[in-house]
């Protein structure tokens, strides 16, 4: 098991209730471990419409999750 810190930004906080949170985890990629947290929290947008960062690097979905990590999604976002 991995302890991680993940963030949420925009949509994902609202759906999440919270901006961050801590997890045990026994995924061992960014893509396994948003599938999980989709579940938990009923997330309404799919991984591919999202940017994953882990300890502050964007990255790829199959990036693997060192233990202690903090991980961010990132969903789509307008400015104006």
């Amino acid at each position: 098991m991995k302890h991680l810190r993940v963030r949420f930004f925009a949509i994902l906080r609202e759906e999440a209730g919270c901006g961050e949170t801590e997890v045990e985890t026994a995924a061992t990629t960014a893509a396994a471990l948003y599938d999980e947290l989709r579940d938990r929290h009923s997330f309404t947008l799919s991984a591919e419409r999202l940017r994953v960062a882990v300890n502050g690097n964007l990255c790829g979905w199959q990036e693997p999750l060192p233990d202690g990590a903090e991980v961010v999604f990132i969903p789509p976002f307008a400015g104006g």
